[in-house]
């Protein structure tokens, strides 16, 4: 009797922001589609007006591998010189658990979310505080706090 090996299927290449369809659902979340949503704001020109609003855009980013506007969106005083994408990772769902100020008259904020991924087919969960400041008038992620 032979026995057959069962290949798990290969992960499917994560789009570009370039190559995402303007029309599909945001990967953040809400309701509307990336052109809409988060998409607006990795174009450049436009920045988000809430603390949330840019950790989801960012949150986007990642499942986008969308380098360029996390170090935009990323404090000059905490950023890093490039970001190191997992090639084994990709990020299927968001959820945000609360925030703490961040609104258009704040000067800081954190956003408590839960990012869900699958790596190497298994699925995964994180949990991060996310710290956020303005800076030159835009909101801007400063770094991780921990509990």
């Amino acid at each position: 009797m032979s026995r057959r090996r069962t290949q798990r299927p290969k992960p499917q290449p994560t789009p570009r922001p370039e190559q995402l369809s303007p029309a599909a659902p945001c990967p953040c979340g809400l309701p509307a589609s990336y052109a809409d949503c988060c998409g607006r704001f990795h174009r450049g020109g436009l920045a988000a007006p809430t603390a949330e609003l840019l950790m989801r855009s960012r949150y986007s980013a990642f499942a986008l591998r969308d380098e360029a506007y996390l170090l935009r969106s990323w404090d000059p005083v905490t950023r890093p010189e490039r970001i190191d994408f997992d090639p084994r990772i990709t990020w299927t769902g968001l959820e945000v658990l609360g925030h703490t100020d961040g609104g258009p008259f704040h000067t800081e904020g954190t956003v408590t979310f839960r990012a869900h991924y699958r790596e190497q087919g298994d699925p995964g969960l994180m949990t991060e505080r996310s710290h956020f400041v303005r800076h030159e008038g835009a909101w801007v992620y400063h770094a991780e706090l921990s509990d």
